[in-house]
């Protein structure tokens, strides 16, 4: 981002875990809890790219497995004659993402658990940072204002 931006950059979507990465601004004058805040957020964005990135990579690897073993059973290559990829139809690859979620249910259980966990304290202290905002803007204007 450039140097006079003033707010948060996001990015494309990353090709591993299909999430738009975070370009966090860092105000001049951040305080602590404002740092706290920004790296509660960095590291529930780290946590949701390594998840997804290694989901993704075990899920088109295991999709890729299956529909090979299929068509092998089948006596199929996996091109067809003209070279286009070969495919099964839908209640094929349902019974595949049915298995797939199946066999991760407790991963996808654990990941909810910690974004949940994750995104309560996120929430917590952006409470606490506009709270501690707000006081700041009413000392100021009744500051102004006695003057």
């Amino acid at each position: 981002p450039p140097t006079h931006s003033h707010s948060d950059w996001i990015g494309p979507p990353d090709k591993h875990s299909n999430l738009r990465p975070i370009i966090f601004y860092v105000p001049p004058e951040e305080s602590a809890l404002e740092r706290r805040l920004r790296e509660a957020r960095q590291e529930a964005q780290a946590s949701n790219q390594r998840f997804w990135a290694r989901h993704n990579r075990a899920f088109r690897q295991e999709k890729e497995e299956f529909i090979y073993s299929r068509l092998k059973a089948k006596g199929l290559e996996m091109r067809d004659e003209s070279g286009q990829k070969a495919t099964l139809n839908a209640e094929e690859m349902a019974e595949f993402y049915k298995d797939f979620l199946h066999k991760n249910f407790k991963k996808h259980l654990q990941y909810n658990r910690d974004w949940y966990k994750r995104n309560f304290t996120i929430t917590f202290l952006m409470g606490q940072v506009a709270l501690v905002r707000a006081l700041r803007w009413l000392r100021r204007r009744k500051k102004n204002v006695e003057q």
